[in-house]
């Protein structure tokens, strides 16, 4: 019998659904303070880079392009050492952090503390959609209240 060929069917169980908030698992920036825990954020970001084929050295280059100013290697390293207590990334620094690794898990661990979010731009039509079908419910409700009482007394 004559091995069969590729199917282009989809596999319906395969499917994931997107993922509209990327963030880190906790147990690798899990810390005491949120120093030590943006450190850990940090060096998960340049492992992770690292492993997808772009060393710290490229993502040094690209920060320093971004900026306009020279950030080296070793100081990528510092901001990523948990023993470099007086080493914290700066902000300015930690934007040029997201440009060069495209990582939106870190803007979601900054925003996360407040109870927000940070989602793809594709997403917030849905979100807004969303939140007008969750009004127009509230209105429904409010105006099936509203002719509730008047059924019940009557218009004055």
């Amino acid at each position: 019998m004559a091995p069969r060929a590729p199917s282009r069917q989809m596999d319906l169980l395969a499917w994931q659904p997107p993922e509209p908030v990327r963030k880190f698992e906790e147990p690798r920036v899990r810390a005491t303070s949120f120093r030590e825990r943006m450190t850990r954020a940090v060096a998960a970001c340049l492992h992770d880079a690292d492993d997808a084929g772009r060393t710290r050295e490229e993502i040094a280059g690209a920060m320093s392009e971004f900026l306009g100013e020279r950030v080296t290697l070793n100081m990528l390293n510092a901001y990523a050492s948990q023993a470099r207590e007086a080493h914290s990334i700066p902000v300015a620094r930690l934007v040029a952090l997201l440009h060069a690794t495209r990582d939106q898990r870190l803007l979601e661990l900054l925003a996360e503390p407040m109870g927000w979010a940070v989602v793809d731009r594709k997403f917030l039509p849905l979100i807004e959609l969303g939140a007008l079908r969750e009004h127009a419910a509230q209105i429904e409700r409010r105006a099936k209240e509203l002719a509730h009482q008047v059924a019940r007394d009557g218009v004055v």
